[in-house]
């Protein structure tokens, strides 16, 4: 089976530089999507969708390590682990952000198409376009600018 064509934007991450348009739109598929801690595993590998290239979402490939407690919404996350180390090379994230990269996912795929549908038409397809959707805490938690209201 094929992969899900959800890609790195320019290697493993949006760079610095990557273009914020004065309009970005609102991702309103992620907060609705409904998934559940136990469609992902130890060692399945998943990118996190920050923004978008050449008429392609992308983000941030990395690798689910361990159950963690997701504090900003107050459910069961994942560890993840950045293949390319930094600063940030772990950090605790929703399922509901994660997408899975290496096998066909029908769940995955209907989300990253129902994702795709709503924000590539509003995005410029000519450079590298930071979204904007996510934010790190204080504690290395990925949450998404829609859950933010319900973070603690």
């Amino acid at each position: 089976m094929e992969t899900i064509p959800a890609r790195s934007c320019e290697g493993s991450a949006l760079p610095d530089a990557a273009f914020r348009p004065p309009y970005i739109p609102a991702d309103t598929v992620t907060p609705e999507r409904d998934i559940t801690h136990a469609h992902f595993t130890s060692g399945d590998r998943v990118v996190i969708l920050k923004g978008a290239f050449g008429g392609d979402l992308c983000g941030e490939e990395m690798t689910v390590i361990a159950p963690s407690w997701h504090t900003p919404t107050d459910e069961d996350g994942w560890r993840l682990r950045n293949p390319h180390g930094g600063e940030r090379t772990f950090i605790t994230a929703h399922p509901r952000y994660m997408v899975h990269v290496q096998r066909y996912c029908p769940d995955c795929a209907g989300y990253l198409k129902a994702l795709g549908e709503v924000l590539l038409p509003q995005m410029p397809a000519d450079r590298v376009v930071d979204g904007g959707w996510y934010t790190l805490t204080a504690l290395d938690q990925l949450v998404h600018n829609r859950d933010l209201r319900d973070a603690r």
